[in-house]
């Protein structure tokens, strides 16, 4: 069992480490500061009640506001004794005593220490940091530093310095690759790529890995599986039936994106508004199908007017989230309890997508699968493609010479009937379809019935200016510009939130930790110069994603060993100093991916339609309208990526959702990582797995070294180890799965048909050059390699 991923027990010095503290970490040894100390207190205990929100504002208090907090003498700067807020928050008296007992807030006593403090040097306030556009600092100068390879470097090892901290070691190769490997393509590092690299001598080995693997198709598949948890990209509409809808090819165009490195700024553009650009290619017209994503209904009895408002508001809150790391969203209803928000504010958002042809479905989606979404457009492959233009080119040849008699429209006919043949035959995507707005008005308490509320235009929140539109109603295409525009726009916010997840995605936690939410109840980055830093960075380079990464990859920090000492862990136990690299658990698509890529089974296609692995039976037997039964698919398409598996909102796959994958009915920045008894489950007994596993042994029992057949069983558990974990087995490693080995030879020798029972688990036939016995004691040594922790960890 040793063997086995039963991630069931908890690192507890995780979870015992206080989340009152967490704002203040480290705050005890640096000056006090006002956005990283002192406003997520404020945020957090008192905004609700005594911050931007005007109609429930208690007391006419506003203390997110400076002047209106010190004129009404709440806060007498450098005299805590004369300050009504830190005398009503150690009062004993508890009608007088801040936050009321019956708000569910209350102070601890680092908090009220750290206001005192604060208060003590002046309560000094400061523009809010996400608000305020990304500032140059100068690179820090470190003495004897030969640890640093990027200037991100410097700002790292200057705050560890500071904190009296070392950098960790440098990870073995071994570990670095497949870190790496993980990281850029979502794959381990095959057999042949240690061999090509981790045998090098040269120093820029590692270097040489990290720019094949930026080159390589995979490392799109790996870096869309991030952006479609943030735009909650699915198979299935969601709401009731949850019927199939056409938009796979927008999946594809994603992950064309990030392969082609195109511009994030275009990246933008051309998913909010890629209808608008002049003259849209068809890719762009493709990227448009991001508006529609959200999710819909198709019930008989739905009230339109109802659900156009639902889909507006869905639109706001992915809007926000993953282009300004805001929380807009919740002024839907109300001005925001904690941030500059207005309830106006979302409705002009929501504005913007007012022109969005989106009401046919209304009539026309019905209860099909797929169900119709219009406006959808035919997408032919290569081959299609030109098909329909030599029938197109038929047709106009005979309609430039003259449809003068029957024979010659008849053959335009005909011609026109086998170009609708294929487009019935092709994949169909939404897209974006631009018509006359819909009016918008702020609905009061956010309801959808009350038509009192102001008619309101398109626009940005009204703390952060106005748009310079070049027509009368701002559209689309100018809030898509103002998100990436960095002198007279949000571009350098925009920047700070890509940077800090692709932070997160290299380094395992964010620069902020709040990857969501960078208003007044996130986390402050505790890196500030560094954000701003590869922000700039980011916006230099001409929004570079590549370059991005290649930085941060290559950087000393990325580089360094994972390993902690209980010191370490115990000063930082999330790792938000950077004093090592963070070791976790593989997402749900990489474990399965990972498997498929050592068994073999692996078939890199890239787009095309999603694709069904095995599932258990009855599973969707509570989906109606209509019903249906799961169908796998019984060909190659079983073992493509876990980018490419259908995703049923309402029903996700059992395996995927086992591992914490979202079900995508909002924007998901940061999956959670659960440790359940399912997810060992699934690794032992799916047949994914089971197969995969099978893959593994045939592969190895058919290995060869230095062109030789392996005839030795130890050869067999090392190169089983290389496959699976990119390394060696050590001899204790090596004498249990010897001892596993021989148990299950003795088993399955003798009873050919258990050993028939395991491998017969779905598509791929046994090896026929194997006995059937010996095929079977492999697997079960392959199922426990597969299972250990490290198959399905990053370090």
């Amino acid at each position: 069992m040793q063997f086995l991923a039963s991630r069931i027990v908890f690192n507890l010095s995780y979870i015992l480490v206080s989340c009152v503290l967490s704002h203040t970490l480290f705050a005890d040894e640096r000056p006090i500061d006002y956005n990283r100390d002192v406003r997520p207190i404020l945020s957090d205990k008192c905004f609700y009640c005594h911050g931007p929100d005007a109609s429930h504002r208690e007391a006419d208090l506003r203390l997110d506001d400076e002047q209106s907090a010190k004129e009404a003498g709440v806060i007498v700067p450098e005299s805590p004794q004369e300050s009504e807020l830190w005398s009503r928050l150690v009062t004993s008296d508890v009608d007088l005593r801040m936050p009321p007992a019956d708000s569910g807030k209350q102070l601890a006593e680092e908090e009220v220490k750290l206001l005192e403090q604060w208060i003590e040097q002046g309560a000094p306030y400061a523009a809010y940091w996400a608000f305020v556009e990304p500032q140059a600092h100068s690179v820090p100068s470190v003495a004897e530093d030969d640890w640093s390879q990027m200037p991100s470097d410097r700002f790292i090892l200057d705050r560890l310095r500071n904190e009296q901290l070392s950098p960790s070691p440098r990870a073995e190769f071994s570990t670095l690759a497949r870190r790496v490997s993980f990281d850029l393509t979502g794959l381990p590092p095959s057999v042949e790529q240690m061999a090509e690299f981790g045998s090098d001598s040269e120093d820029d080995a590692y270097e040489q890995l990290v720019e094949q693997l930026l080159a390589s198709p995979r490392y799109g598949e790996r870096m869309a599986v991030y952006w479609l948890d943030l735009v909650r990209y699915a198979d299935t509409v969601g709401y009731h039936g949850d019927q199939d809808h056409n938009i796979s090819p927008y999946r594809d165009y994603v992950i064309d994106a990030f392969n082609s490195n195109l511009p994030f700024d275009q990246f933008t553009r051309e998913q909010l508004a890629g209808d608008l650009l002049p003259s849209p290619t068809l890719q762009q017209r493709i990227a448009t199908g991001y508006n529609r994503l959200l999710q819909t209904t198709h019930e008989g009895g739905l009230q339109p007017k109802e659900y156009l408002a639902i889909y507006a508001a869905d639109r706001v809150r992915n809007l926000s989230a993953v282009w300004m790391g805001a929380t807009v969203g919740c002024a839907q209803c109300h001005d925001h309890k904690f941030d500059p928000y207005t309830l106006k504010d979302f409705y002009a958002l929501a504005a913007f997508f007012a022109d969005i042809d989106e009401e046919k479905h209304f009539t026309n989606g019905g209860n099909s699968l797929p169900t119709r979404r219009d406006p959808e457009i035919p997408v032919f492959t290569d081959e299609q493609q030109r098909e329909v233009d030599q029938l197109t080119e038929k047709i106009d040849s005979i309609r430039s010479s003259g449809l003068t008699d029957k024979k010659k429209v008849e053959q335009v006919r005909a011609l026109q009937e086998q170009i609708a043949s294929i487009e019935n035959r092709a994949r169909r995507t939404m897209i974006t379809v631009s018509v006359s707005p819909r009016t918008t008005r702020v609905l009061p308490r956010g309801n959808w019935l009350d038509e009192s509320g102001p008619i309101v235009e398109p626009a940005i929140p009204e703390f952060m200016g106005a748009l310079a539109s070049q027509s009368t109603r701002a559209t689309r295409l100018d809030l898509a510009n103002w998100l990436t525009d960095c002198e007279h726009g949000n571009g350098g916010q925009t920047a700070r939130v890509l940077v800090n997840r692709i932070w997160y995605l290299l380094m395992g936690t964010g620069l902020s930790s709040s990857l969501d939410d960078f208003g007044g109840q996130g986390q402050p980055p505790e890196h500030p110069e560094l954000l701003d830093h590869l922000a700039l960075q980011l916006i230099q380079s001409d929004w570079d994603i590549k370059h991005l990464v290649r930085q941060i990859v290559l950087s000393s920090a990325y580089q360094q060993s994972s390993q902690a000492s209980p010191e370490l862990r115990s000063r930082d136990p999330f790792n938000r100093l950077y004093a090592r690299q963070t070791s976790q658990r593989l997402p749900a698509e990489m474990i399965r991916d990972a498997a498929l890529a050592v068994s073999g089974l692996l078939v890199n296609q890239t787009g095309g339609d999603s694709i069904k692995p095995y599932q258990p039976a009855g599973y969707y037997r509570h989906l109606n309208f209509p019903e249906r039964k799961y169908q796998e698919h019984i060909d190659e398409r079983q073992w493509r990526r876990g980018v490419y598996v259908h995703w049923q909102r309402q029903f996700l796959h059992p395996a995927l959702k086992a591992f914490d994958a979202p079900s995508r009915e909002e924007c998901t920045a940061e999956r959670p990582r659960s440790n359940t008894p399912l997810a060992a489950l699934a690794l032992l007994n799916d047949p994914s797995y089971v197969e995969t596993a099978r893959g593994l042994a045939a592969r190895v029992c058919g290995a060869k070294s230095n062109g030789e057949q392996l005839d030795k069983d130890d050869a067999k558990i090392q190169q089983m180890f290389r496959y699976v974990l990119s390394r060696a087995a050590d001899e204790r490693e090596q004498a249990l799965l010897s001892q596993l080995l021989a148990e299950n030879r003795a088993v399955y020798g003798q009873d050919a048909a258990a050993a028939q029972a395991l491998l017969d688990v779905g598509l791929s036939p046994a090896s026929s050059d194997i006995a059937i016995g010996e095929l079977a004691a492999w697997t079960a040594v392959a199922r426990a390699v597969m299972n250990m922790d490290e198959a399905i960890t990053r370090n």
